[in-house]
């Protein structure tokens, strides 16, 4: 296999083949986030073609949004179960499905059922969850920054490729960008199948900064891998950390993939800003995003994480309040992007850290499988209410400004959580 002799060469360099196995993360989360960022430049040629209003394709993404959460914790379950490579190819190939099914699509119901069930369902599959499960299994050293680097792949990926979406739409229409999404998905799966493996043990290695092999916890039926889930949930929802955890990450959600990344182009043409313009400066933003992410992985391994959460939402609230005072000009829209696009998903590796530091390596995956659920329902709540805003409204603004408000909320929330001590309830089933 590719994989063991790639491994044992890395092993003669001592290069730990954990750093493989996050490239490998770092690509799959890079395309599939891509996917999702889609439809954030096709809205307007859907409308043009179908002549569906914006609130109408808002509810697909709305439901694709809560099933990309929801889909966490049970995709925590089933990388115990069937192991994190198999679960990632078929993530991919029922992604690839939903998009090659759309190019034939032509009433709202199927909208709703390839961009809302079928691309939900397969990009819960491989969400933040994705990162947190390889991070917690490949290393104890440097788990922080490896979270920060999988987080940035994923936020980067939903805004970095959008300027080439948004040129391919705008010359050939939206098709092309649907045979685009299609390209990479099939390139990442490639990559998955020759160098993914589930665990460190598979290469009889330890994970990165510990001397022992950890062998794989013993193997359970498919009914208690399923209930695994509930089971947590019903522990950690006995815990004030989770509930503030859940409640900050529902507001992280509602002020980035539900608002920003859904509707920031078109909010941009309200104001006569071209698509492939407006999906520059968010490229722009996930740029920034990238190094604000790492950083922040960098961060959260040596600071207060609370007090880190406190400063990301607070500074992501302001310019969010800023957004519609900026005239949507150059110069406005770039300070806009630099601020917002440092801080787009750095609150990810503080709320890994937390819930791991007080829930336990083990659960982690679970339980940041239910927090993200919270931050997909933000998303999916600013998705759908942005869109009726802008259809009722006939505009987007107070959509942005209740985001704002609630992001300063968030930070204060954040520092009540307990400075430290590990509030793991009694062991979940086994899993």
């Amino acid at each position: 296999m590719v994989s063991t002799a790639l491994a044992s060469t890395l092993a003669r360099r001592n290069i730990h083949y954990g750093w493989v196995v996050v490239a490998a993360t770092f690509l799959t989360m890079l395309v599939t986030a891509g996917a999702m960022g889609a439809p954030g430049v096709l809205i307007k040629p859907l409308q043009d073609e179908f002549g569906w209003e914006t609130s109408q394709i808002s509810s697909a993404l709305a439901i694709r949004l809560i099933l990309f959460g929801f889909m966490g914790p049970f995709a925590a379950a089933f990388m115990n179960y069937f192991g994190v490579r198999k679960v990632i190819v078929f993530a991919l190939a029922l992604i690839g499905a939903g998009f090659v099914g759309s190019l034939f699509m032509t009433t709202l119901w199927q909208l709703l059922l390839l961009w809302g069930i079928v691309v939900g369902f397969g990009t819960g599959l491989t969400a933040m969850v994705l990162a947190a499960t390889v991070s917690s299994r490949w290393f104890t050293k440097h788990r922080g920054l490896v979270v920060g680097m999988l987080s940035a792949s994923s936020a980067t990926g939903q805004l970095v490729f959008l300027p080439l979406m948004a040129e391919l739409t705008e010359r050939y229409g939206w098709r092309s960008t649907v045979f685009f999404v299609c390209a990479m998905i099939m390139v990442a799966a490639l990559a998955v199948l020759a160098f993914m493996r589930d665990r460190p043990a598979d290469l009889n290695l330890p994970s990165y900064g510990e001397t022992n092999v950890t062998p794989p916890p013993a193997s359970t039926s498919l009914g208690v891998a399923l209930m695994t889930p509930i089971t947590v949930l019903r522990e950690i929802s006995k815990t004030s950390t989770f509930w503030i955890l859940f409640a900050t990450f529902f507001i992280c959600g509602l002020s980035t993939n539900g608002l920003i990344q859904t509707h920031f182009v078109t909010l941009c043409g309200d104001f006569g800003i071209v698509p492939v313009a407006a999906a520059s400066v968010l490229a722009v933003m996930g740029i920034f995003d990238f190094f604000g992410t790492i950083g922040s992985g960098w961060l959260s391994d040596r600071f207060d994480n609370r007090w880190l959460l406190f400063w990301y939402y607070g500074l992501r609230g302001l310019s969010l309040l800023y957004l519609p005072f900026s005239d949507f000009s150059f110069y406005g829209l770039s300070i806009f992007a630099v601020f917002y696009g440092l801080d787009w998903i750095a609150t990810v590796p503080p709320t890994v850290k937390i819930a791991a530091d007080r829930f336990g390596p083990e659960k982690v995956g679970l339980v940041f499988g239910w927090v993200f659920a919270g931050h997909q329902l933000g998303a999916a709540t600013a998705a759908y209410g942005a869109g009726l805003s802008r259809t009722e409204l006939s505009s987007y603004l107070p959509a942005f400004f209740v985001a704002g408000a609630f992001c300063l909320l968030a930070s204060i929330l954040a520092i009540t959580l307990k400075k430290s001590g590990l509030s793991n309830p009694a062991p979940a089933a086994a899993h």
